[in-house]
């Protein structure tokens, strides 16, 4: 490593590597991360209602879901919880999970024949 004075510092790739992992493994997850988690989460819930969602709005992880071609109501999550609509307008409903939210909509899970 050169020195803004001049002269030579030694570096120890690996010490250095193993530092950055250590760092890496207490930070909390970023906002990509979190999006996909999120995304897998909303799509096995949505798999279990029979609905489908349309485009993600990533910066405030919201999007509309359907059945069969028909709009069921907004579900989006937050820094602490799901939340669902109904409705574009109105008081959402909070829950602990993407399912949570959805059930909050009215919508019962498909049933296997």
């Amino acid at each position: 490593m050169q020195l803004v004075g001049g002269g030579r510092l030694a570096f120890d790739r690996n010490w250095f590597a193993t530092r950055v992992a250590e760092v890496k493994a207490i930070l909390p997850e970023t906002p990509r991360e979190r999006n996909h988690r999120l995304e897998t989460e909303l799509k096995q819930a949505c798999t279990v209602f029979g609905l489908y969602h349309g485009e993600i709005d990533y910066l405030l992880f919201s999007t509309k879901v359907y059945r069969h071609g028909h709009f069921v109501g907004f579900i989006g999550a937050n820094e602490d919880c799901w939340y669902s609509n109904p409705r574009k307008y109105g008081l959402d409903r909070f829950a602990n999970s993407a399912s949570e939210a959805i059930t909050f909509l009215g919508v019962q899970p498909i049933v296997a024949a």
